[in-house]
């Protein structure tokens, strides 16, 4: 290049904007290359900035990994609620919404948010941040299914015993040990089977 050139302007994301970068180019390290190389410096060099840009945004390893499972918490949220407006008023169709996207969310993000979490195994932030979503989470579901339960309630422990299935189930189907359908189609059974527990 000659003195007289410039390289071309960079173009300059907003904050939001490079936290989505952010986030994709960790993604990307975890699915290549594992949990234990995601580190906020290789982040820095693979997304092209320098590491005060990583460090202003995550703080810590444990804070990027934190923001790593909130952003894959935050995407299954919004499939499951759109997947829950769009689905029928019947207890067979909302049983099925929530064991088909619980499934397909685990799915899409692969063996990674297993790796995530066992990173942040014992973590204050996690542990607070599952809390927080999973109370969510239950409560969306209780709203879903509760019409069709008698007295209208489904009890914090079935909640939780279904949880617990979705989570067994699906990372078994995303380790290859089950299908994908195997692992839908028995949390539909377990689901059906706790509301019409209630219905008696």
């Amino acid at each position: 290049m000659s003195s007289t050139e410039s390289p071309a302007p960079r173009r300059r994301l907003s904050r939001e904007g490079r936290l989505r970068q952010l986030l994709d180019v960790a993604w990307q390290l975890v699915r290549a290359e594992g949990t234990d190389a995601l580190t906020l410096g290789r982040l820095a060099e693979l997304a092209g900035v320098t590491k005060p840009v990583v460090y202003d945004h995550f703080t810590t390893r444990a804070g990027l990994l934190t923001a790593l499972y909130a952003d894959f918490d935050e995407r299954q949220d919004r499939v499951f609620t759109d997947a829950i407006q769009t689905s029928n008023a019947t207890l067979e169709d909302r049983a099925w919404v929530i064991a088909s996207s619980y499934v397909d969310c685990v799915l899409l993000q692969g063996r990674e948010i297993p790796g995530v979490i066992a990173a942040l195994s014992g973590s204050p932030e996690l542990e607070a941040l599952k809390r927080e979503y999973e109370a969510i989470f239950l409560e969306k579901c209780r709203d879903a299914l509760a019409p069709f339960a008698s007295g209208g309630s489904i009890s914090q422990a079935g909640l939780r015993a279904m949880l617990g299935a979705a989570e067994a189930l699906s990372h078994a189907a995303a380790n290859g040990e089950i299908s994908r359908e195997e692992a839908q189609q028995e949390l539909l059974a377990t689901i059906l089977g706790l509301v019409n527990r209630v219905r008696r």
